[in-house]
């Protein structure tokens, strides 16, 4: 399996419209961060989770093939962005995305046009693939497992594949879904910054989660400015610990 972090920023991304801090102008092409999502190849299949608002942009430097699956976390725009830029992917056939019902409602709402009975031309063809929490569901021979998270009072999923989780914009998670990720080699997990976040887990409240879990390696998304320049906040972190970074790629 090949994980390709394709954006690691938050909503805003990095360097943020407007701000002139040191992160925001850093030189280091580390500190250069797209929306969240990443691309995954595994079986001969390539499953994205996520389709953020910078999708194209990403796009632009990876081989033009199939998508065989995106896996949705939560409906909330930092991560649904990119679905009209579906539509060159169209012509490989449906484009299936992967959701839960309250999500699937909420993306109705916002894309009438693509999900319509009639379809005007150059529409992204689409597919939704209803998934539910607590039901682990296959895409090919791949089982997926969905793990719950809490974004503040708003239920979303994270995803464990094989030995691999992508667990983004957690505050909380209960006992028994920490379970679900016993054994894990790789984790992927959220932390936006070192203060207090309503929403989001702190750097600290990541590394508590992350020594509950106990994976191998763990990589740092979904950051914002407020976390610091990367070499810094790197040098700091403990050992099987890496802040990730647009356009890394590992293998597991």
């Amino acid at each position: 399996m090949k994980v390709r972090f394709l954006g690691t920023g938050t909503s805003t991304g990095v360097p943020q419209v407007g701000c002139r801090c040191d992160v925001c102008n850093s030189s280091d092409l580390r500190d250069k961060r797209l929306r969240a999502s990443v691309r995954i190849e595994v079986d001969n299949m390539i499953l994205m989770i996520d389709c953020s608002p910078d999708f194209r942009q990403q796009m632009l430097s990876i081989p033009f093939t199939t998508i065989d699956a995106i896996l949705f976390t939560h409906e909330h725009y930092d991560h649904v962005g990119g679905i009209d830029d579906l539509r060159p992917f169209s012509v490989f056939g449906p484009v299936n995305l992967y959701m839960e019902e309250r999500m699937e409602g909420k993306l109705k709402e916002r894309l009438p046009y693509c999900f319509t009975e009639y379809k005007y031309k150059g529409v992204p063809d689409l597919t939704i693939r209803r998934i539910y929490a607590d039901e682990d569901f296959e895409i090919g021979a791949v089982t997926v497992k969905p793990i719950r998270l809490m974004h503040y009072r708003l239920p979303i999923l994270g995803y464990r594949i094989r030995n691999f989780a992508y667990l983004t914009d957690i505050k909380t998670i209960e006992e028994e879904e920490l379970r679900k990720l016993d054994g894990i080699d790789t984790l992927v997990i959220s932390a936006l910054r070192k203060t207090e976040h309503i929403s989001h887990q702190t750097l600290d409240q990541a590394l508590e989660i992350t020594g509950r879990i106990k994976p191998k390696i763990t990589y740092l998304t979904h950051m914002s400015h407020e976390m610091g320049m990367h070499a810094t906040v790197e040098r700091k972190l403990p050992q099987g610990v890496s802040l990730a970074y647009d356009g890394l790629e590992i293998s597991i």
